[in-house]
């Protein structure tokens, strides 16, 4: 009997392993351009350069700011669990600062591949994306 059940709990733990692994892929990452970046951030300064308060890097060089559209899930999450803000107050915020003409809204792509290339293709530029559409063409900055 007490083989049966040890073999029962190794089919449940092999049959669920996929999920666990499927579930990191899927974590939303900070990314960022490869060179002249930092390679951690504070979540107050992820904030700030994502809400388009702070407009340059930690040393000095200007922040390109790439985002999903607010309907995209990745977006909703990245910012929820990430900048630990709603999406909505994220985007008053950059409402707020087109129409008193202070400042711009983030440039917008349309998925996470387009993601991947901008952001690897653009000097200072920082976005996110689901650890699965990773390559080494971006950095991976954490968030402290």
């Amino acid at each position: 009997m007490a083989e049966l059940t040890r073999l029962l709990i190794l089919l449940l733990t092999l049959a669920l392993l996929p999920l666990s692994v499927q579930a990191d892929d899927r974590s939303v990452v900070l990314i960022a351009h490869p060179q002249g970046s930092s390679p951690a951030l504070t979540r107050d300064t992820t904030r700030a350069i994502f809400a388009m308060r702070q407009r340059s890097w930690p040393d000095g060089q200007a922040a390109r700011v790439f985002v999903l559209p607010n309907s995209h899930p990745v977006h909703s999450r990245f910012v929820k669990e990430r900048l630990t803000v709603y999406p909505h107050q994220l985007q008053l915020a950059w409402d707020r600062m087109v129409f008193s003409g202070t400042g711009q809204a983030p440039s917008q792509v349309n998925s996470q591949p387009e993601m991947l290339e901008r952001v690897a293709t653009t000097p200072g530029a920082i976005g996110y994306l689901e650890r699965e559409y990773l390559d080494d063409r971006v950095q991976v900055i954490t968030m402290e």
